[in-house]
């Protein structure tokens, strides 16, 4: 379940069908057989593809209506589904278990033919993502080293579909930022040669590193072209780390840093400078 696409999947198509999270699988197809759909990048899964989702799931669920509606000699425009049947509506009593129409559609001999929902989205529009993030940072004065105490960090999602994957997303995402601030670096020599080519000397935040303080918030303003009104989400965080830890230092320092990373050597130049 990388990111957490599988679990938003599953809560996203519940939503739609009117069923609960546990009752839906996530299979993933098989990208030979299936058409051209970019790579699994630039925050744009859930934003892509969750459209798709839902109208697999209501195409889904309006062939499972017509066949309660048959089976209840029923309207089906009076078909509710609660708690895992498909009922009148105002008629509790007259209604059909959804595992009673799997039955009827999906062995030999069955009745009707299987409810399989198709769902097909093409999003040639952006929705931005936007952030804002707060640093508190202690800086040594004959070191220069800096070590960031608390993070702040405010994003608008449009709509939050899983709020522990979503939290999860946007620390690791800070903490990526982090690296960028102030630890992570392509070094070279004079003639070009790299000189953090392994991880050996390429140096990247542990977990020692970790903010002792994070915080995140989420702002909720909806666009019409995510999956019930969801944005971007993974990447924005990594990119304000670095400005507000820089703008933290200079606040604590008034030395004000612009080449990134910002080391304890960098820092204390600018200390002295």
């Amino acid at each position: 379940d990388l990111t957490g696409t599988a679990t938003g999947f599953s809560l996203i198509a519940a939503e739609a069908f009117g069923t609960t999270p546990d009752k839906v699988r996530v299979i993933s197809g098989d990208t030979s057989t299936a058409p051209f759909s970019g790579s699994t990048g630039g925050s744009k899964i859930t934003y892509m593809v969750g459209p798709s989702v839902i109208k697999a799931a209501q195409d889904a669920r309006q062939q499972v209506m017509e066949i309660a509606a048959d089976e209840l000699e029923a309207d089906v425009a009076d078909m509710e589904v609660v708690d895992g049947r498909v009922q009148v509506k105002g008629v509790p009593d007259k209604a059909i278990d959804l595992a009673d129409i799997a039955k009827k559609t999906m062995r030999f001999g069955g009745k009707y033919a299987p409810v399989v929902g198709n769902g097909r989205h093409a999003n040639t529009t952006a929705s931005p993502g936007f952030a804002a993030q707060l640093a508190e940072v202690s800086v040594d004065a004959e070191t220069g080293a800096v070590t960031v105490h608390k993070l702040i960090v405010v994003q608008d999602v449009g709509r939050v579909i899983n709020p522990l994957t979503l939290e999860g997303q946007v620390m690791g995402g800070a903490m990526q930022g982090l690296g960028w601030a102030l630890y992570e670096q392509m070094a070279h020599d004079g003639y070009g040669t790299p000189l953090t080519g392994s991880w050996m000397d390429y140096n990247v935040p542990h977990f020692n590193h970790a903010v002792p303080e994070f915080e995140a918030v989420f702002v909720e303003v909806p666009t019409e072209h995510g999956p019930f009104g969801a944005r971007v989400a993974g990447e924005p965080p990594i990119i304000a780390t670095a400005a507000a830890v820089g703008n933290a230092i200079a606040d604590a320092t008034q030395a004000r840093l612009t080449d990134l990373p910002m080391t304890a050597p960098r820092v204390a130049a600018a200390l002295n400078g």
